[in-house]
């Protein structure tokens, strides 16, 4: 137990520094602590070691990336990875975000690449050059569950791990059925875009990802759920689909008016429970593994 302790100490330090370093606002810093314990238990379920190389794909605005850092230490290093531009996202842009981490003492241990997509022909890594492959929630971010295997596939002869983790459908909680409701909605409608840069366009279940792995070459070796009641992610998607469905639906022009009418009905249903119990909306648990 005193050990047990020890480390969550030292994990509640590491977060602390951590944040201080990207120098936010107090509002912003609040988040950012919530957002980066999450990735500090998911660092440590996969056991990212000091020393080791390590290749992250689907950086996003570096919350993993960070952590990941501060785990390597400057005995590793972090090749940090998306198909987005640097001018994607919000309140700041994907590159933003990543200026302010390398410009801290973490930054000396992160190689970032943008706007580059490892399914393309032409985009090669060296064989067995990393320790550890991170996928982290960027799964649902795919355009359908074939370019999930393929690149499981094109991962599998870069490293020794594969360290995922996703968003889990499994509910354990009512509290927890408005993000689950926000992410199907949007899978749905996401089907009928040809392109998209939206968070969520393929909803994957932990069964199906577990498959996907395996028939690309993986081995599952550990699986968990992690718990991050805290996570602000919930409420925010339930948020954003309340406000943008109806821009979302008018942009569609060939969906079937059956399927307009089921999906209005989840919206409805999505936004009374916004409005009944928008303070205590929870995120969906984690569902995360490593694989050899």
């Amino acid at each position: 137990m005193l050990e047990y302790l020890k480390r969550g100490v030292c994990m509640e330090l590491n977060i602390k520094q951590i944040v201080e370093e990207l120098g936010l606002d107090e509002p912003m810093k609040e988040i950012q602590f919530i957002q980066t314990k999450h990735r500090m238990k998911l660092a440590h379920f996969w056991d990212i070691k000091k020393g080791d190389n390590v290749l992250e794909i689907g950086c996003g605005q570096g919350d993993m990336t960070a952590v990941l850092a501060a785990c390597v230490g400057e005995s590793g290093a972090v090749d940090a990875i998306d198909k987005a531009k640097p001018d994607y996202g919000s309140p700041l842009t994907l590159g933003q975000a990543m200026d302010k981490i390398k410009a801290t003492k973490l930054g000396e241990q992160i190689h970032v690449e943008f706007d580059q997509d490892i399914l393309l022909d032409d985009v090669h890594f060296p064989r067995n050059m990393y320790d550890q492959i991170v996928f982290s929630h960027s799964s649902w971010y795919m355009a359908s569950e074939a370019e999930v295997f393929e690149l499981f596939k094109k991962l599998r002869p870069l490293g020794k791990r594969l360290c995922f983790a996703e968003w889990s459908t499994h509910i354990e909680e009512m509290v927890q059925y408005p993000h689950l409701l926000a992410a199907m909605i949007q899978s749905q409608y996401e089907a009928y875009k040809k392109s998209s840069q939206a968070n969520i366009r393929t909803l994957l279940t932990p069964e199906k990802i577990i498959s996907l792995a395996n028939l690309a070459g993986w081995e599952i070796a550990h699986k968990t759920i992690i718990h991050s009641l805290d996570l602000q992610d919930g409420q925010w998607e339930v948020q954003y689909v309340c406000e943008d469905f109806e821009k979302q639906m008018n942009a569609i022009n060939d969906m079937p008016d059956k399927v307009k009418e089921n999906l209005r009905a989840q919206w409805q249903i999505l936004k009374t429970c916004h409005e009944n119990m928008n303070q205590i909306i929870k995120p969906l648990p984690v569902f995360a593994f490593t694989a050899e």
